[in-house]
């Protein structure tokens, strides 16, 4: 395992063990095979172990795991407060509370306020004291770290990571989401503050594995490498220095072995001309699916009436590259729960963007061809009773 420092010096293995996805039996986790996972895991020097108050089981199975086995001491737990249920000061000590017991442990390694997808989630936690909390707890040493997951636009993701002295983050980023959500603009801008980057979704679910088109995984089958599709996306991460800890959802004890072993070997900067050429031709055959050739490229933005034109197409793509329902989920979480709305129906058709496309994309068209798409009226009521509850004033 290789070792990658947090912004206090302290080592975390660049592999990471993402909790959310234990197996179950029946409605309960299975403990005993978690256990098996778990502890190949921290055999193989994995040192990282990411839960959250709202995964169902997980913090529990968790705790009992590490306790049982007597090696709380000498692991970090990664576990989340969920702000988006927080209205006022006292229900934040009693979820943090309901945390360590259920980890058994009476510290936190790595604290997160968790699913923040803009800057008024932070401005509505402030006013309630959270600063002052954070402050007490790491004092006591109940909290070490404290940090934030992020799920929203890069320019949100900028805005809260200058709100506050944070001690790491945690982003939404793999090959095909280098430009979206906090993206590459993002991690740099996390890098220069000194801020260590754990990566969640490296390989999209699995869907880069799983669901690469034929010609995807032939190309990879044929590659000089010799790389699996796995092993591409997660080198692909570490080959950037900026990236501290990937989690990865293991659930068997062949992935367990396998990550770990691309973990011992994947160096940063290790890539070859080959590899980038694969992925971005993979890229480019995901691309074929889209519905939009948008690149991303932001050109066309800002949209003098808050149109989100980028993210809008990347979901509207997503919903044939991947699955319609994938789409509409990023639609309504990166778009629908900004503060400001950024949604189609806010266009004047001024026809600004278009002037300005390098791609010459008939943006005015397609935003509302689009819309049809990816925000049916059956995700309007639901968004709109979410919004109501995330981004309180």
């Amino acid at each position: 395992m290789q070792y990658r420092q947090d912004k206090k010096g302290e080592p975390i293995s660049i592999l990471g063990y993402g909790c959310m996805r234990f197996t179950t039996k029946g409605r309960s986790i299975d403990i005993d095979k978690a256990e098996k996972e778990i502890m190949e895991a921290y055999e193989a020097g994995v040192n990282y172990y990411d839960t959250a108050y709202i995964y169902p089981g997980s913090e529990v199975a968790l705790g009992e795991i590490l306790e049982r086995n007597r090696i709380r001491e000498k692991v970090n737990i990664a576990t989340k407060l969920p702000q988006f249920l927080i209205r006022k000061k006292e229900s934040i000590d009693k979820h943090f509370e309901e945390e360590l017991s259920r980890l058994r442990t009476n510290y936190i390694d790595y604290y997160l306020l968790h699913h923040m997808t803009d800057k008024l989630q932070w401005d509505n936690i402030k006013k309630l004291g959270i600063e002052s909390w954070i402050k007490e707890k790491k004092e006591s040493g109940q909290i070490r770290n404290i940090g934030f997951s992020f799920h929203g636009n890069t320019d949100s993701f900028i805005e809260i990571l200058e709100a506050y002295d944070w001690d790491f983050c945690q982003i939404q980023y793999n090959y095909v989401d280098e430009h979206s959500q906090a993206g590459r603009r993002g991690l740099e801008a996390a890098a220069q503050k000194g801020i260590p980057v754990i990566i969640m979704e490296p390989l999209r679910g699995g869907k880069l594995v799983n669901m690469l088109p034929e010609k995807a995984k032939k190309l990879i089958q044929e590659s000089k490498s010799g790389y699996t599709a796995a092993e591409y996306g997660l080198r692909w991460l570490w080959n950037q220095p900026e990236v501290t800890c990937v989690l990865s959802g293991m659930n068997s004890l062949e992935m367990v072995r396998e990550n770990c072993r691309i973990a011992s070997e994947a160096k940063e900067y290790s890539f070859t001309e080959e590899d980038d050429q694969i992925i971005k031709s993979i890229k480019d055959i995901l691309s074929e699916t889209e519905k939009v050739g948008c690149t991303g490229c932001q050109y066309c933005m800002p949209c003098p009436k808050g149109v989100d034109i980028p993210g809008t197409f990347r979901c509207y793509n997503r919903m044939y590259s991947e699955n319609k329902n994938a789409g509409r989920f990023e639609y309504c979480q990166s778009i629908g729960l900004k503060r400001e709305p950024a949604f189609v129906k806010q266009c004047v058709e001024c026809g600004l963007c278009e002037k300005h496309c390098p791609q010459e994309i008939p943006i005015r068209k397609k935003l509302k061809e689009a819309e049809k798409h990816v925000f049916p009226w059956y995700y309007r009521l639901p968004l709109g009773i979410v919004r109501k509850i995330m981004l309180r004033k």
